[in-house]
């Protein structure tokens, strides 16, 4: 025996992604406008940091090339308040002392950022303007840097250089500006998926209102290319459809109309009968025919499908329906309940629901000996109507609970229409609450009998 393998679950991210086609194609999108998003701003982010230490190391240059000229220039005795009166940026400062604050024994600094301060112009600048010697640092506890330029008078030039750290998002302006584009883009993206998925969730509609009522009003048949294809094709498949279902109930009533013709020669050549016993066991048998067959074109019409949808008062329609039970089995009326609200309106087809709530109570009675009904509302906003009827009888067997569902199918294998019935309640019961929107199943009791499980769209 081959042990079939388990199935491979879905990882837990791929749990949490959207159903829908729309919601699917949105977040693709909306993932690959954040791809670009993020590697745009990457880009800007590059550009903008070179660009502002292109600027600072400038203009660092050009003032510390002020500076050295200030004090190469200027008398002796004025040079340090020449120098302290220029107006240098926060990232240089410029002192001069007896002796250079750059250390021969301190890491030198790096050449990028020499090439990026433009040191070399100091050496190649003309003889009377070029420092005697040049000494350069790195302060290993941040990006500063000492230049020490050494006068022709032994005074010292220290500048001491602070690189700030790169601010890509300097602008606010930048970043809201950024942050409505994306939410225009996204708003963009959704109201675009939408869009172009409408006719997707309007073949879906057209669909499932198709499967409820075939006489459905076709789909437009618009919109682009594709979209208009597939609607014409959808529509000539209803009409098909519609097409079939009419001649198959064109055919049972033509069917129908002939057997009731030799059923009426029978029912009066019957009264000529001499022998009582007969006679009546022969009006019995074409009572029940004509009955068998009012039921099959009853289920091959579904009038359901006809009859208009009106706000109905399901609680007051279910104690009816229960009323009616009780006054055609006064003996089992000590066990015909109701439990449920007084009230409780919902849009339906009052005579087909009538009926196919009549068909459940009537199999619980018939089969079961007892019809509790219970109706209960929704649980919240979409959520639908339930509806159960119980019976104390033996239950089915679990091979047969979807079974009894198809036409003319009987677990009383007797035949005879007294206690096995025609084969179309549970059939037609299940036909209307479909039509409706909703189903009926069957279910075992734990405690024994059978329960009928119905929900109605509220």
């Amino acid at each position: 025996m081959v042990t079939p393998a388990p199935a491979r679950q879905a990882p837990a991210a791929w749990r949490f992604r959207p159903r829908s086609l729309a919601g699917r194609t949105a977040l693709v999108l909306l993932l690959a406008l954040a791809v670009v998003q993020a590697a745009g701003l990457t880009i800007h982010a590059l550009d903008r940091v070179d660009l502002q230490r292109f600027a600072q190391a400038r203009e660092i240059s050009q003032r510390s090339i002020s500076a050295w000229r200030t004090v190469l220039l200027a008398p002796p005795d004025r040079r340090a308040q020449m120098l302290a009166e220029m107006e240098l940026p926060s990232s240089l400062t410029a002192t001069l002392d007896d002796r250079p604050l750059a250390r021969p024994d301190q890491p030198p600094m790096p050449l990028p950022v020499a090439r990026q301060l433009r040191l070399d112009l100091f050496a190649a600048s003309p003889p009377r303007y070029r420092p005697r010697e040049i000494i350069t640092a790195w302060e290993p506890g941040g990006p500063s840097f000492i230049a020490s330029l050494r006068l022709p008078s032994g005074e010292w030039l220290n500048l001491h250089i602070r690189l700030p750290p790169p601010r890509p998002w300097h602008s606010e302006t930048f970043l809201i500006a950024f942050v409505a584009m994306t939410l225009a883009a996204g708003l963009l993206i959704l109201w675009a998926v939408r869009r172009l998925t409408f006719p997707v969730r309007a073949l879906a509609e057209a669909a499932d209102r198709l499967g409820r009522d075939v006489n459905a009003p076709p789909m437009p048949e618009q919109g682009p290319a594709e979209v208009a294809r597939a609607a014409h094709a959808f529509n000539t498949m209803a009409e098909r459809i519609r097409r079939f279902v009419g001649d198959r109930t064109q055919m049972l009533a033509a069917i129908g109309h002939d057997l009731r013709t030799p059923i009426t020669r029978l029912r009066l050549r019957a009264e000529f009968m001499d022998d009582d016993e007969q006679r009546r066991k022969m009006l019995a048998d074409l009572d029940e025919m004509e009955a068998m067959v009012a039921a099959t074109l009853a289920f091959a019409r579904d009038d359901a499908a006809a009859e208009p949808t009106v706000a109905v008062d399901i609680a007051a329609l279910c104690r009816t329906v229960l009323d009616e039970a009780a006054d055609a089995h006064p003996d089992l009326a000590e066990d015909i309940a109701y439990r449920g609200p007084e009230r409780l309106t919902a849009p339906a087809r009052p005579v087909a629901l009538k009926r196919a709530i009549a068909n459940l109570v009537g199999n619980a009675l018939a089969y079961g000996g007892a019809a509790q009904l219970s109706l209960s509302p929704p649980e919240g906003p979409g959520r639908p109507i339930h509806l159960k009827v119980e019976d104390d009888g033996p239950g089915i067997p679990l091979g047969e609970l979807e079974a009894v569902f198809q036409p003319f199918h009987r677990l009383e294998v007797s035949r005879n229409r007294e206690t096995g019935g025609t084969g179309l309640g549970l059939p037609i019961a299940r036909n209307i609450f479909r039509a409706h929107g909703g189903d009926v199943v069957l279910r075992n009791r734990p405690e024994g009998g059978l329960a009928a499980l119905a929900t109605l769209p509220a």
